[in-house]
């Protein structure tokens, strides 16, 4: 293969796109005897197996309470309303859109903090210093799989008499002192859809030992009404149908296969690329484990050659998959700018700008792993020529 990378006219790496994610599914000859079971019965939501995938995710995260609901989002608003929030909630602006919109759905003032730089996380010093004489709760986020730092948070939020919640949408496959993420907090609230490590289509689980809150969350995935039409909430269609629980079973049966892979996928990635001056990685606590359910560099433009949507662009030609996220961080996005107090969030800006995403799976191959990095040191090795191609692009 020519040493010349795709964009300035070699040929690409791949062949094919290599997609961000690869959802792992399970034949159809696993679910096929469950699925038959459910046509046959016309029980398509609330029966066996929703009960069997809660109780199997209770064992596997050591929690008194695992309800299942129609996504983490839907959780994630059923957890605001059941514990009663009110008024302000401390939360990072580096974060999936979904943490900050089930706050404004509920009423609730979202004040965001910034967030550690090197394990994109949100800072416990930030978030202290975000607690208003109207705080009821820090939202706390599991960033691409990484543990926050969780003892840190219980401590302020325990301190000032207030919640903690974790938007766990990441977290299934990762570890808090080797311990799963679940039973911290209030709540843990995870997501299912097809990027993450557990897949049932879509979905989500909160996680709680707090017996009165997963009673009001059971609740309020009906409706608020307890049977007899009376709602004594209001509350939501979010309902996981037996379909969805039947490949949730299925899929935590590869979830601990699948984390041990992508922590491998990672450790080659950070051999590789790590000897690429500008290239950094997020920061894991030796005594956690990340489920990796995004890989995360960051660029440093000056000592890299290239910026991070210089290299995103040169990746693209090489038919490698990538993203940005979050960019644009949640404060500066036009859904909640009203939000933003202009505290300094200098870590979440800087990250929105120059952090990269490439692909991982639950199963990826040597040959593709190999591939990404081969391509992004031929894309290094020609920075200049890149950079004055792009230019010439752009015009």
């Amino acid at each position: 293969m020519s040493d010349k990378p795709a964009i300035l006219g070699g040929k690409p790496r791949f062949d094919h796109k290599i997609n961000i994610v690869r959802p792992i599914l399970p034949d159809y000859s696993e679910v096929q005897n469950e699925i038959q079971s459910i046509l046959c019965s016309g029980m398509v939501t609330k029966g066996r197996y929703l009960n069997e995938f809660e109780e199997a995710i209770q064992d596997h995260l050591k929690v008194k309470h695992a309800v299942a609901v129609s996504s983490c989002t839907s959780g994630l608003m059923l957890i605001h309303k059941g514990l009663g929030l009110t008024g302000d909630v401390v939360v990072p602006s580096f974060t999936f859109m979904a943490t900050v919109s089930s706050l404004v759905w509920n009423g609730l003032n979202p004040i965001f903090a910034d967030v550690d730089i090197q394990t994109t996380n949100l800072s416990p010093e930030a978030a202290e210093a975000a607690i208003t004489p109207h705080t009821s709760a820090i939202l706390g986020v599991h960033n691409f799989g990484n543990p926050a730092e969780i003892d840190a948070l219980q401590a302020i939020a325990d301190r000032h008499g207030i919640q903690l919640i974790f938007d766990a949408a990441h977290g299934f496959g990762a570890l808090y002192n080797g311990q799963p993420l679940g039973p911290q907090g209030e709540a843990n609230i995870f997501s299912l859809s097809p990027t993450k490590l557990l897949i049932t289509g879509e979905g989500g689980i909160v996680a709680t030992n707090n017996s009165e809150l997963a009673a009001r969350i059971r609740l309020g995935r009906e409706y608020g009404n307890n049977g007899n039409y009376d709602s004594l909430i209001a509350g939501l269609n979010a309902r996981m149908p037996e379909f969805n629980a039947i490949l949730g079973l299925r899929s935590l049966e590869r979830l601990e296969a699948g984390a041990q892979t992508r922590n491998e996928t990672a450790a080659f990635f950070q051999e590789m690329l790590g000897c690429l001056p500008g290239i950094d990685f997020q920061k894991v606590r030796p005594e956690d484990r990340s489920s990796y359910k995004d890989f995360s560099i960051t660029i440093e433009p000056t000592k890299f050659g290239l910026s991070r949507d210089e290299l995103a662009m040169a990746f693209a030609e090489e038919n490698i998959d990538t993203r940005k996220y979050y960019d644009p961080p949640a404060h500066r996005q036009m859904a909640y700018q009203s939000y933003d107090d202009q505290r300094p969030l200098p870590n979440t800006n800087w990250l929105a700008a120059n952090s990269l995403s490439i692909p991982i799976w639950s199963n990826m191959e040597y040959g593709t792993m190999s591939g990404i990095c081969d391509a992004m040191e031929r894309i290094f090795n020609h920075r200049e020529a890149v950079s004055a191609q792009l230019r010439v692009l752009a015009r």
